[in-house]
């Protein structure tokens, strides 16, 4: 009636009544775990109560300029030894450990560090104990508390450091038969399961926090162990958490609140979290 072309009408796009306060929870999300890119993100949502699409979410972090982390290099092995984790991949869960060191600094310059043990197959870490110095005999007392709650596992991956090659604590294993898989000298790679856990815990807490005191440094290291086993969505487990809250400890519960901020409706041990930035 108007001799118009069909093609210069347009529909005003409306949008989604619930676009405001999606958006909302995006950037408050990814302003508190800030090493986190969209797919982490979703899955955070999914928990909190969102039925969202990833790629909704994806429109939507790049229309606020959020920027996903980049990505490490890829990195050649050379050849795999019998203790790499190629070779000796976990099938079940308490089937193979691994454990390493990793070193950090207070504020005030003294050195602090840390012992990282973690189950390969379910992703979780078992202990994260910090001290200043720590030996084959604190090595023995770790292993000694997982061993008396867990039971030993069937194998225990490790580097050649002299506090795992030590023979009080390859003496020890042997009598409760657990068999030890050193990697070959010089190749981080074939520990990769810990190595990937020690990169997650320098990459979103210790480059980004400064610890006064050791004290301090035992608090915050622990508590996001517990984040992590509990509530980071890790994605070789389809994006859920290694040890959900379902069973986590009471005191990392909370029942499900109605419609707000998404951080809100996450488990309150997280939601009272300092920003991890």
């Amino acid at each position: 009636m108007v001799r118009q072309h069909r093609s210069t009408q347009r529909k005003v796009p409306r949008g989604r009544d619930d676009e405001g306060a999606l958006t909302a929870d995006i950037v408050e999300l990814a302003s508190r775990y800030g090493r986190y890119g969209y797919r982490r993100i979703t899955a955070l949502l999914r928990r909190a109560g969102w039925r969202v699409n990833l790629k909704r979410v994806e429109r939507i972090w790049r229309a606020e300029g959020l920027k996903v982390p980049q990505r490490q290099p890829k990195r050649g092995r050379l050849w795999l030894a019998d203790g790499s984790c190629i070779r000796l991949r976990p099938d079940r869960s308490n089937h193979i450990w691994s454990y390493d060191f990793v070193a950090d600094k207070t504020h005030g310059g003294g050195a602090i560090r840390m012992l990282t043990v973690i189950d390969e197959y379910t992703r979780e870490c078992l202990a994260l104990p910090v001290a200043r110095q720590l030996r084959s005999d604190d090595v023995l007392a770790t292993l000694a508390d997982l061993f008396a709650e867990r039971g030993p596992p069937e194998q225990i991956r490790s580097d050649n450091g002299p506090e795992f090659t030590a023979n009080g604590v390859r003496n020890w294993l042997g009598c409760l038969g657990v068999r030890t898989a050193f990697i070959e000298p010089g190749s981080p790679w074939e520990n990769g399961y810990n190595e990937s856990f020690n990169g997650k815990l320098r990459d979103e807490l210790l480059d980004r926090e400064i610890f006064y005191s050791l004290a301090e440094a035992r608090v915050l290291i622990e508590a996001w162990r517990v984040h992590y086993n509990t509530v980071r969505p890790h994605s070789a487990l389809g994006y859920r958490p290694p040890a959900p809250e379902a069973i986590a400890p009471n005191w990392t519960r909370a029942p499900r609140l109605p419609s707000g901020s998404a951080a809100l409706r996450l488990p309150s041990a997280v939601a009272q979290e300092a920003p991890m930035l």
